[in-house]
């Protein structure tokens, strides 16, 4: 099957929206792209909450209120592709966020993708569109979300048709009853 307008083989982009997720150690950035996954664009800072997962929460019910089939929260890496403390973190938010989405009954996979140089490119942009480094702070999170949700677009238009590392709630993990399953109570 070959996409429209393209010479590759290939599955064909599957329409949906899609979300965007930079997880800092204070701030984590959301943005939303419409169901072609042409533009993607900043939603909100929120603060990150690693007690009560009110960030987490927020991000679940953005995905549910927007119908999203895919989040894409992003995985950093060191330059050599090692993982740190903050991918650690991310992989944490990622499963929580799984977790929820599956607790509330959206049909929502969860992905980890590369966001190598997300938070450099974002600031990149932010002093190239002339906004005082001060108030970088304010947005960076949301402008390196729009960021990981491009990359990840990009990935999804190729070849290949997915993107990123798929992250299964603890009951897939645990070998429990899975999202698709028919016996499985809402």
């Amino acid at each position: 099957m070959t996409t429209e307008g393209s010479d590759r083989e290939g599955p064909a982009f599957r329409r949906g929206v899609r979300l965007g997720v930079d997880v800092g150690t204070v701030r984590v950035g959301l943005a939303a792209c419409d169901p072609d996954g042409i533009l993607a664009s900043p939603l909100r800072t929120l603060t990150r909450d690693k007690k009560r997962n009110y960030d987490v929460r927020v991000v679940a019910r953005e995905a549910a209120e927007r119908n999203a089939v895919e989040v894409f929260v992003g995985l950093p890496r060191t330059l050599s592709g090692a993982e740190s403390a903050s991918a650690e973190m991310a992989r944490t938010f990622a499963g929580l966020l799984a977790d929820r989405l599956a607790d509330d009954g959206v049909a929502c996979d969860v992905r980890l993708v590369d966001e190598r140089f997300t938070t450099v490119e974002a600031h990149r942009s932010l002093r190239s569109a002339g906004l005082a480094t001060k108030d970088h702070r304010k947005v960076v999170d949301q402008v390196a979300a729009v960021g990981i949700l491009e990359h990840a677009l990009s990935l999804l238009k190729r070849a290949s048709g997915e993107a990123g590392e798929l992250v299964p709630p603890a009951a897939e993990r645990g070998g429990g009853i899975r999202r698709d399953d028919p016996n499985r109570s809402a």
